[in-house]
């Protein structure tokens, strides 16, 4: 059964991953045919054709391997600087932009003069470019706002889940008392468990993080108020000064750092909680700000990933993972003990992280990506402004076909990179446990 879940759950991502990429794709697809741009190809995956039927002046197809997709544009550069298309060098970084442009017309037709990519406007380059990205973005903020509205996420509440029976710096690696340890004001008080907090110094109290902070900043005599068995008690617990977890800005915990605050002795009850639209918003920011930090941060994983693939380092939670490590987690997902509507939202959740990365990834001003294009576009839009104000003559279309050797470059590090995280998502993956 566990075999077979694990695959139910690898077929499920690759079809979520074929409705990502033709999703993508078409973004580009509708605002290139939009603004007059004639696209001859629109495809799924790379490799052989395994089906495609045309319409109109397009084939529709899919291709035998799910890694990505493409739409086929015509005249996405510029002729040369001799307004001839096809050329030959023996340089081979000329060699390179030649074969680019050359490839950008490849499907010239009688009347395609006036559909070709590169002579539309830069704002409308910007738009068919970015379209691609933009769709991943709506596609993952569809998912996260569904699955935070109707299902929600795990959220320390007010009521206690247990009692600490004696001060316990949680700096320390233990959680039974130990002789000579003071007992714990919460305990002291008389705070049980089921107790829902409600009030705190005699203010109410709605969320978690609220009476979390209050309880900090105090230290000495509080009141309590709770409710239990439907009647509402004070309690009047003396909060001591302990060493605890410390919080960032956004009040999460900061693994390994500690601070001495106020403390009162209990763990609070942890419940699934639907989120507002705008608790779903600002958590989607939230989400989104991170997975910037992430991509950013990527060089710097590559050493940690390196180890944990040739060497016996640990695979960090944190770690980059590929496609086939996001296959393998949905696996697990499927064969996890819990309700069937935390695995179907924990599912989701998955494919919306992908879809979050895929923007974020795709927008990176780099060639060949989605961002280098946008780029380019707003060089041009920017250089011929320039030009205007200044009264020179119009410099024309930027020639993004010259940045091809670099564009080599760093796919051949994007290749390396993708190698290096399919490696380690085999050898030592990361797992949701």
């Amino acid at each position: 059964m566990t075999v077979l879940l694990t695959i139910l759950g690898i077929a499920l991502f690759a079809v979520g991953l074929l409705i990502s990429i033709a999703w993508h794709e078409l973004g580009h697809l509708s605002t290139a045919k939009l603004f007059g741009i004639r696209v001859p190809q629109y495809m799924v995956g790379f490799g052989p054709t395994l089906w495609s039927r045309r319409k109109g002046d397009t084939e529709y197809g899919i291709k035998a391997i799910p890694m990505g997709g493409y739409i086929r544009m015509i005249g996405m550069f510029p002729p040369g600087e001799d307004g001839r298309i096809e050329a030959r060098s023996t340089s081979p970084w000329r060699g390179m932009i030649e074969d680019a442009r050359s490839a950008a017309y490849e499907e010239l037709q009688p009347g395609d003069e006036k559909r070709l990519f590169y002579t539309r406007k830069p704002w409308k380059r910007v738009i068919v470019m970015f379209a691609g990205p933009f769709m991943n973005l709506v596609l993952a903020a569809a998912i996260f706002l569904g699955v935070a509205m109707s299902f929600g996420f795990a959220t320390q509440t007010t009521e206690v889940a247990g009692v600490q029976r004696c001060v316990i710096a949680q700096s320390e690696e233990r959680d039974t008392c130990a002789k000579g340890d003071r007992e714990s004001p919460a305990h002291a008080a008389g705070l049980r468990t089921g107790d829902r907090i409600v009030a705190f110094n005699g203010e109410p109290v709605a969320d978690w993080a609220a009476l979390s902070t209050r309880i900090r900043d105090t230290i000495g005599p509080a009141t309590v108020t709770v409710e239990r068995d439907g009647h509402r008690l004070v309690l009047h617990p003396v909060l001591e000064k302990n060493m605890v977890v410390k919080k960032d800005a956004d009040g999460e915990a900061v693994p390994g750092e500690y601070v001495p605050a106020g403390y009162l002795g209990f763990a609070a009850k942890t419940e699934i909680v639907p989120l507002t639209f705008g608790q779903s918003v600002e958590r989607m920011g939230g989400m989104i700000e991170d997975g910037a930090h992430a991509v950013v941060a990527l060089p710097g994983k590559i050493p940690d990933l390196w180890d944990a693939t040739f060497g016996d380092g640990e695979r960090k939670a944190d770690s980059p993972v590929g496609i086939v490590g996001a296959a393998r987690i949905s696996g697990e997902v499927m064969n996890l003990d819990v309700p069937t509507q935390n695995i179907v939202a924990s599912f989701l959740l998955v494919l919306a992280t992908f879809n979050l990365s895929l923007f974020l990834f795709n927008m990176l001003p780099l060639l060949p990506l989605d961002g280098g294009h946008i780029a380019g576009a707003l060089w041009e839009s920017a250089r011929r402004h320039l030009a205007r104000l200044f009264r020179r003559p119009d410099p024309g279309p930027f020639d993004v076909a010259k940045l091809m050797p670099v564009a080599y470059v760093v796919a051949g590090i994007f290749i390396c990179f993708t190698v290096l995280v399919l490696l380690a998502d085999i050898v030592n993956p990361v797992k949701i446990s």
